[in-house]
């Protein structure tokens, strides 16, 4: 089999794999073996009543342990793809100090779109290695054997990287998100408050400096580059709140 390397200088840094669980096994398994992980984190259904791979789950689980390999799971539901990167996205952020390998082979379609658009969302993605595990067998899938086996070659795949606003326009993405809907005078504040925007004025002219730089720095960024928020205004004031977009992209950048 031919593997990505994972040669780590120094041995200074663990070497953690994340993976989606299905209906496979050898590709969970296998890869993970055979890269010498140090740690695995299996991603499952959230919806433990209805998950039917949850048997996969107990035999993936044993055969890691089998290797010593310790396992730890991590849940999102399989049918959101927000759910999906948010879980991931956190999971490496647990990890980042490592060598951290993800595993699109192994889940859904939505899990793989998921997992690699979770790796493409950091700005330092050199130790973030996603990976595919191609099978060796792909037999007709009856629901109670595992959908492939084997393992017969595992291929890096690159990360480029998927855009995200600053963390400034996602720390006033948080708060919006948080009350819903808010004024403009009271995100004016809370944004000081948490130094999204800075105001060097004098007093006689702070109001409507604070205003000024809310407006530039953070409204218009994200209402007209990202689409994130619409502004709403009901009598004298101007309401802000999420668009459709705002409110899946907080769903997982937040």
């Amino acid at each position: 089999m031919h593997t990505i390397d994972t040669i780590m200088p120094g041995n200074v840094k663990l070497r953690v794999h994340i993976a989606p669980v299905g209906f496979e096994i050898d590709r969970v398994v296998n890869p993970a073996v055979e890269m010498r992980a140090d740690k695995v984190y299996l991603l499952r259904h959230d919806n433990r009543s209805v998950d039917k791979s949850a048997p996969y789950l107990e035999k993936i689980e044993k055969k890691l342990k089998e290797k010593n390999i310790p396992v730890k799971v991590i849940e999102a539901d399989r049918f959101r793809l927000f759910s999906i990167i948010k879980t991931i996205k956190e999971t490496i952020l647990s990890e980042r100090e490592n060598d951290i390998y993800v595993n699109i082979a192994s889940g859904s379609k939505i899990h793989a779109v998921g997992c690699m658009m979770a790796c493409m969302i950091f700005d330092n993605r050199t130790n973030i290695n996603p990976y595919y595990a191609m099978a060796e067998e792909y037999p007709v899938f009856k629901g109670k054997e595992q959908q492939t086996y084997g393992v017969k070659e595992i291929y890096p795949l690159p990360t480029y990287q998927l855009r995200t606003p600053s963390n400034k326009l996602l720390g006033a993405l948080g708060i919006i998100h948080g009350k819903k809907k808010i004024t403009k005078k009271e995100l004016a504040a809370l944004a000081e408050e948490n130094e999204l925007i800075n105001v060097g004025a004098k007093e006689e002219n702070f109001e409507q400096a604070r205003f000024a730089s809310l407006d530039k720095n953070i409204i218009q960024p994200l209402e007209n580059e990202w689409g994130f928020v619409e502004t709403e205004k009901i009598g004298r004031n101007r309401w802000l709140k999420l668009s459709k977009e705002g409110e899946f992209a907080a769903e997982f950048l937040i």
